[in-house]
């Protein structure tokens, strides 16, 4: 199905909840609402799914006007952070209603595929007041992948689960969908899980629709300092900078010789990802990167990445570190990285000025 919302709105009362906008997510692949809690992206939802009606502009299904048209007269599977599930039906029956109401062939044999995929195979005699809320939230899952509607809306719906059990049926659910032939919309407030998920990620912050596009490519190419913000965890580094034609100058002294836009002048922000900075190691195999020395202040171990808090002449960064690893606090170290991997941004951060080029031969 093709799916498309044009210059929507959405207010209650007085408060806006989303801002004009248009989108017309991609037919048969995973598009990634996200952004931070009070983005917008229930409200976008529940719009696409026909639980609200926009304040002003049209929803289209297949270029026809479904404005207005409640959910119960679309083909829709909708999961959310709350699981809901029949409390009188055992987890397999549960699993097999939709594909009763569908005469679906092999019912069995289907319920039991998506139970071993979403690890409830040993659950499917119990009733979901006997499974932990996580448990209950995979049957909630497996009932609407079974439902294999064109239109399947999945609204933060790993939220609930343990980090172990998370990142695996992230990866399971990234299968599901390339294989499936649903347009799929999934709401997240993680950056990590858009990347994982590919497909199209649309990034909201407070009813704005900011940007729209292939994951990869709003991920590398932010238009806007709040994409940039958004689509980074940890947070982006911000510095400050002076730009000139010869690039941008940072505190300290430290000069990136970049290709701006011709005629930019005075100050812009800078931005580094935290995962770009390199901590007294070798830089990555690209050529013309920039060096500076800085003071630890904090090193923080989480899972299995080591976060430094750093004290430079640029200013104070956050470099993230693969593995785990020992600093001493006020260590002196050396910080490299790539000016491929820097962002400029206007003053105001409206505008990206580049995913930075070097001078020259613009690689």
């Amino acid at each position: 199905m093709q799916l498309s919302l044009e210059r929507v709105t959405k207010r209650v009362g007085a408060q806006t909840w989303l801002y004009e906008q248009s989108i017309a997510p991609q037919s048969g692949a995973v598009t990634v609402l996200l952004g931070a809690t009070q983005s917008g992206k229930t409200s976008l939802m529940r719009l696409m799914a026909g639980l609200d009606a926009p304040t002003t502009g049209n929803v289209f299904v297949n270029r026809k006007d479904v404005t207005g048209v409640p959910v119960r007269e679309r083909n829709v599977a909708m999961v959310y952070q709350q699981f809901i599930n029949y409390p009188s039906l055992t987890v397999a029956q549960n699993i097999a209603s939709p594909l009763k109401l569908r005469g679906e062939p092999r019912i069995g044999e289907r319920v039991g595929e998506l139970a071993e995929k979403l690890h409830i195979g040993p659950f499917l005699n119990r009733y979901p007041s006997e499974l932990s809320g996580g448990q209950q939230q995979r049957v909630a899952l497996a009932r609407a992948l079974a439902k294999n509607a064109p239109l399947m809306l999945l609204d933060e719906p790993l939220v609930n689960l343990d980090y172990k059990l998370r990142e695996e049926l992230r990866e399971e659910l990234s299968h599901l969908f390339a294989t499936g032939d649903s347009t799929v919309i999934y709401a997240t407030t993680e950056p990590g899980e858009a990347l994982l998920l590919g497909g199209y990620t649309a990034v909201l912050d407070a009813g704005e629709l900011l940007q729209y596009g292939p994951t990869a490519e709003v991920f590398h190419a932010p238009k806007s300092l709040r994409v940039a913000r958004a689509f980074s965890d940890p947070p982006m580094n911000l510095l400050t900078g002076q730009a000139s034609s010869a690039g941008v100058q940072l505190g300290g002294g430290l000069a990136l010789p970049l290709d701006l836009p011709a005629g930019t002048q005075g100050q812009v922000t800078v931005g580094l990802r935290a995962s770009a900075l390199a901590v007294g190691t070798p830089e990555r195999t690209r050529a013309n990167g920039v060096e500076l020395h800085a003071r630890i202040t904090l090193a923080e171990i989480a899972g299995s990445d080591t976060f430094v808090h750093l004290d430079s002449p640029a200013g104070e960064l956050v470099a993230q570190l693969t593995g785990v690893h020992r600093f001493g606090l006020g260590e002196l170290v050396l910080l490299r990285f790539s000016l491929m991997d820097v962002y400029v941004f206007d003053a105001r951060g409206d505008l990206a000025l580049a995913p930075a080029r070097r001078n020259g031969n613009g690689s």
